[in-house]
């Protein structure tokens, strides 16, 4: 009985007001964190911030772990930026991936015959020496008819 009674005078202290008005307002920062967290995110993520942010104000906690699981897994920046890269690599294949048009041997840009059939990939200006593509007239450097 002495035990209830303590405990009874402990709930209306004022140590115990103190700490029951901390804990909800940590909670009530707690809450509107986890709004403004979530539409921060999803909107980084490209997902419907505004949709989400009120999932979590209307369903709280539960709402904002379901946008945890539903969310898109990658960032729009690096989701743009593996395109990026994917896209200068594929850049970069096709630049380097010539082929030889008589027998399909790889071969570099600077090559002037292929080194597997001997075709002429390109020629020289008699004048300025300058290598030249096989279907050019003109020399573009030096103005020489070829």
């Amino acid at each position: 009985m002495d035990a209830l009674v303590s405990v009874f005078k402990f709930t209306e202290s004022w140590i115990f007001r103190l700490m029951w008005r901390l804990s909800v307002l940590f909670l009530i920062v707690l809450y509107f964190s986890l709004i403004y967290w979530t539409y921060r995110d999803a909107k980084k993520r490209g997902a419907i911030a505004f949709y989400w942010a009120a999932v979590v104000l209307i369903f709280n906690v539960f709402g904002w772990l379901v946008y945890l699981v539903l969310r898109p897994s990658e960032y729009l920046e690096d989701a743009k930026e593996r395109e990026l890269e994917i896209k200068a690599k594929e850049a970069l294949l096709q630049k380097t991936n010539l082929i030889c048009p008589a027998c399909s041997n790889p071969v570099e840009d600077n090559f002037l015959i292929c080194p597997y059939c001997r075709k002429t990939l390109k020629k020289t200006c008699s004048n300025c020496g300058r290598v030249l593509m096989r279907e050019w007239v003109v020399c573009p450097y030096c103005k020489t008819s070829l």
